[in-house]
Order: structure tokens, then C-alpha cells, then sequence
């Protein structure tokens, strides 16, 4: 029986993974196998997880997750040949990915026949800018979708969601566009109530000359940080950044790690459990476009992040 694909899209920090999170711990007896590319993103409660194997979390609601790591149809054959197979399978893209290219790739004959695209879902933040929707990546992003969900929509005001969904119905007049606060997305959008029947293939669009837009840099630490230096020198990246996450310890909570995420201007700390042993006390991702950021200007300005002594 072919097994439906729903893929999530969505610009960096847009709430993709929040999303993808929902759909799991709230599964409701669909068995899903979601592919996802920040496997530590993956916030499910503790009681779910009932193993770990060959880069595979299993969860004791009959779901699994695993990491996209290299190429997509090894991933999804696979996830095909698990016993018991899968019902449905997720896959969360890039925030800098053009689905069309996903989806010609999920055009191949042998993927289709075993596991068909489904859906495409779009997750939008909602406190972007209008005009922001005119860049191109997001304007793929958005044409591809069947279902828009608009992602923290409890941070904007109701003229300001009304505007933003003119906009995407602009740019994709037959999705259909939801609200989607705290990643819940009505799952009767997302997966088939008739499991047999088979999606008719889609066209995945012009293909689009490949360009790389984004770089990531990245900073590590064998010292903890003072957190009111860290969030100073945050604040004077944040302008340049498209998002940024890491661990880190701080010399505020010794032996404790902070989740750090910042997307769409906007940053969140949370706490991260005891440090383990071995491991770095702070590694922080930044993603920034080409050339906007250098490895020395992060190094410069980290680095006051460290207390002397």
C-alpha cells in the first residue's frame, strides 16, 4: 500500500520543526516516520521516546523520527523497507530549500509508486512583512503549497494577519491558509482519510538556476559565558543573522546548559538539562547570507562573551 508523503516548508525559523513536533506527539494512531534536518529540534516529551537506533528515535506512539542526513530517496526507501512500515511519512525541508526541487525529486517513478506526495505545507511566520513575501525563495516556497499555516499569529494583531493572508492568497490563491499557533495544524489538511487512494502527480515548476544564498559560521567554547554579555553581543549580530541556536553554559548556572534559538529577530532562551561530560560548554550555529558575516567578526565579538580569569 503506497504511503503518503506531507512536506513541510517554510523559511528559516518560520516554525517548521514546531509543526512537525505537533504532529507527533499528537499522532492519534497514524503511524508517522518524520525526516527532519535538526534531529536535536525534535522536542518530544521523554515518555514518548522508546529507543534510539542507526540515527533513528523511535516513540512509543508507533512514530519515528529520523535525521535527513545526505541523500532524500535513500532516506524515504529506507523508512519503506521498516517493519512495521510507516502510514504516513513527514519531511520537513531546509528553510533555505526550493521545494520545487524536492518535489522533482519525489517525481521519481520508483518514489511515487511506494510513496506519493501527498501535500505540501508552508509554514509562514506571521510577524513577517508583508513585502518580505516577494523574495523569491519565500515566493517558491509559498507556490508550492496546498495548505498555509501561519505560524505565531498570538504576536500580531489581527490587521496585521489579515494583511499578511492577502498576501499569500495573492501569491497562492488555491491553498488554503490556516492559523497555526503552536504548531497545530488541522490534521484533516494533512493526511488522507482514504489511505488508498493514490494523489495525482504534481508539476514541480521551472527548475531554478541553483545558487547558494546562505552560509553557516559557527563558535565554540571551552568556557562558560556571562549571559548578560552574551545577550549584548547577540544584539549587535542579530541585524546580520537569518537565525541562529546553540547550547551554552553560563557562568550565571554552572553545570547547567541554556537552549538558545533566534529566528525572525526575535530570541529565546530555555533550559537544557545538566552538561554532560566531554562535550563543549557552548556551540552556537549562525546562518547569515553570504558575505553579510566573517568567522573573525563572530570570533571578535563572542569572545567578549568570556569573563576573564
Amino acid at each position: 500500500m503506497p504511503v503518503p508523503i506531507l512536506l513541510v516548508t517554510g523559511f528559516l525559523g518560520a516554525g517548521k520543526t514546531t509543526v512537525v513536533n505537533h504532529l507527533l506527539a499528537h499522532a492519534e494512531g497514524r503511524r508517522i516516520a518524520a525526516v527532519v534536518n535538526d534531529f536535536g529540534a525534535v522536542n518530544i516529551d521523554a515518555e514518548l521516546i522508546a529507543g534510539a537506533s542507526d540515527g533513528v528515535v523511535s516513540l512509543s506512539n508507533g512514530c519515528i523520527c529520523c535525521s535527513l542526513e545526505g541523500d532524500l530517496l535513500r532516506t524515504l526507501a529506507a523508512l519503506l523497507r521498516r517493519d512495521p512500515r510507516p502510514e504516513f511519512i513527514v519531511i520537513e525541508t531546509s528553510g533555505v530549500a526550493d521545494p520545487s526541487d524536492i518535489v522533482r525529486n519525489l517525481m521519481d517513478p520508483l518514489i511515487w509508486r511506494e510513496a506519493p506526495l501527498e501535500t505540501v505545507l508552508c509554514v509562514v511566520d506571521a510577524t513577517t512583512p508583508a513585502e518580505t513575501l516577494n523574495d523569491a525563495l519565500l515566493r517558491s516556497q509559498l507556490r508550492a503549497a496546498d495548505v498555509v499555516a501561519l505560524s505565531k499569529v498570538d504576536l500580531v494583531d489581527a490587521a496585521g494577519r489579515a494583511k499578511l493572508r492577502d498576501v499569500v492568497r495573492a501569491q497562492r490563491p488555491a491553498a488554503v491558509v490556516v492559523d497555526a499557533l503552536h504548531g497545530e495544524v488541522p490534521a484533516a489538511l494533512l493526511f488522507p482519510a482514504d489511505v488508498d487512494r493514490v494523489p495525482a502527480p504534481r508539476e514541480p515548476g521551472p527548475r531554478r538556476p541553483s545558487a547558494d544564498r546562505f552560509e553557516t559560521l559557527s563558535w565554540t567554547s571551552e568556557r562558560p559565558v556571562s549571559l548578560p554579555r552574551l545577550q549584548q553581543a547577540i544584539g549587535r549580530l542579530a541585524p546580520k543573522l537569518a537565525r541562529a541556536k546553540g547550547l551554552f553554559e553560563t557562568v550565571e548556572q554552572p553545570g547547567r546548559l541554556t537552549v538558545f534559538q533566534l529566528a525572525g529577530g526575535r530570541a529565546t532562551l530555555a533550559p537544557g538539562g545538566a552538561l554532560p561530560a566531554g562535550v563543549l560548554r557552548t556551540r552556537i550555529v549562525f546562518i547569515a547570507e553570504i558575505g553579510v558575516l566573517s568567522a573573525a567578526e563572530i570570533d571578535g565579538i563572542m569572545e567578549e562573551c568570556i569573563e576573564a580569569g
